[in-house]
């Protein structure tokens, strides 16, 4: 081969390297997930070793911490500082390599809400004066429209100093300052943040998914430790076959207009099309304001749609390695509640392999776009790179369930794609 050609290949082999570095950044590893056991928990330590011994994690990677032998769904803010946040973060901290560690898998057996912190220290005095301000505005309000002046400049000033007003009554009271645990878990090596709603999730859009103050986190739990190591055998068993095959179901509401709800609504639609140009599955849509009915949904391999609250419709038939998620509020709250009929613990009990939710009201805006988590997965993103890399906040109530290193679908360029140049 000329000496000029075979510059020329390994150029372009480097090229593509590089490409593909940008486009999958670089993918989580198993000893790189710290997994995260309730000591006192029979089950929990079994599900965690089990799942060191079938993606290979070493068993050093076990972070075994002292909950209580009983199932408790929520810890207060103080012992989640005490018996989780401090633990973990010395361990990440005094590692032989720190910053090694990417992921944190929760599991059965350990809590899966924190409670918010309650009000401020001594602010009494402001929040008094808070209060006294709200009413002022609120006598405002009800002048200007008592005028008819409902639409006016003064009326749209009044009403934003109230809303701000509201806010900072709020932050000082304790309001909106629980979480879900593993979504304050991500930001455990973050330092003092403000607890109030939610902080940025810095992963979002980075293609290299690199940064040392956040971690990835998911959960494998569910109504009952058999569903809960499930999801590890489920999520092999996909991918051992080749990847997820079945059907994808989308159901939007036929929104149009330019707001969150249209936006949302939108991106079911386009993740239909999406599906069709980078999948083999079949897809099918409701695009009403109906519901797809019960046992309409055979060989379920993806489900993305709203709004039912907390009832959940028996529609589906999931495969093996199925992913979905229901876009609606409180859809988590009880995930080890067999009989329960929010969506999570329900597509749990009905046997899909990972899903997402919230533990409390989290807003419209807090999802992940489907579009964006989908094709993520699409791309060959394992499940929590997908979920990081999309979901738009960290101490907030969204939580993950799921295998961090399922991989749906194969990487669209892999590494073993890319071959040594002949000699002659």
């Amino acid at each position: 081969m000329d000496k000029h050609v075979k510059i020329s290949v390994k150029i372009g082999a480097a090229l593509l390297l590089l490409t593909f570095c940008c486009r999958t950044g670089f993918a989580l590893e198993p000893d790189e997930i710290l997994v995260l056991t309730n000591g006192n928990n029979a089950a929990s330590v079994r599900i965690a070793r089990y799942y060191c011994s079938k993606r290979n994690v070493p068993k050093d990677n076990i972070l075994s911490l002292p909950l209580g032998a009983k199932l408790n769904d929520t810890i207060s803010r103080n012992d989640y500082e005490k018996s989780l946040a401090e633990p973990i973060r010395k361990e990440l901290l005094t590692q032989k390599l720190p910053g090694k560690i990417r992921c944190l898998l929760t599991t059965y057996g350990m809590p899966y809400k924190v409670e918010g912190r309650g009000p401020l220290k001594y602010l009494e005095d402001k929040l008094k004066g808070l209060k006294k301000s709200v009413e002022q505005e609120k006598n405002t309000l009800k002048q200007l429209e008592d005028a008819n002046q409902v639409n006016s400049p003064k009326h749209k000033q009044a009403s934003h100093r109230l809303a701000q007003l509201q806010i900072n009554i709020d932050r000082i009271s304790g309001k909106e300052t629980s979480a879900s645990v593993d979504s304050e878990l991500s930001i455990v090596l973050a330092g003092d943040y403000e607890l109030y709603r939610w902080q940025p999730n810095v992963l979002k859009n980075n293609l290299l998914g690199l940064t040392f103050n956040t971690l990835m986190v998911s959960r494998l739990d569910g109504p009952d430790y058999n569903i809960a190591k499930g999801l590890i055998d489920k999520a092999i068993a996909a991918e051992q076959t080749g990847g997820l095959k079945g059907t994808a179901y989308f159901d939007s509401r036929g929104l149009t207009k330019d707001d969150l709800y249209g936006q949302f609504d939108r991106s079911l639609r386009d993740l239909a099309t999406l599906t069709r140009l980078q999948t083999d599955l079949r897809v099918v849509e409701e695009t009403t304001k109906e519901l797809f009915t019960p046992g309409s949904c055979p060989q379920t391999a993806i489900y993305c749609g709203w709004y039912s609250l907390k009832k959940y419709v028996d529609a589906f038939d999931f495969v093996d390695g199925a992913v979905g998620y229901h876009i609606s509020s409180w859809e988590a709250i009880d995930i080890r509640d067999p009989n329960s009929t929010q969506w999570c613990p329900a597509m749990l009990s009905d046997g899909i392999t990972a899903t997402l939710g919230p533990v409390a009201e989290p807003y419209l805006h807090a999802f992940p776009l489907p579009t964006a988590f989908f094709s993520e997965l699409f791309k060959g993103r394992c499940l929590v790179e997908a979920f990081y890399h999309t979901k738009p906040f960290n101490s907030w109530q969204l939580l993950l369930l799921g295998d961090p290193l399922y991989t749906p679908f194969k990487p669209v360029v892999s590494l073993s794609n890319l071959k040594t140049p002949e000699k002659n």
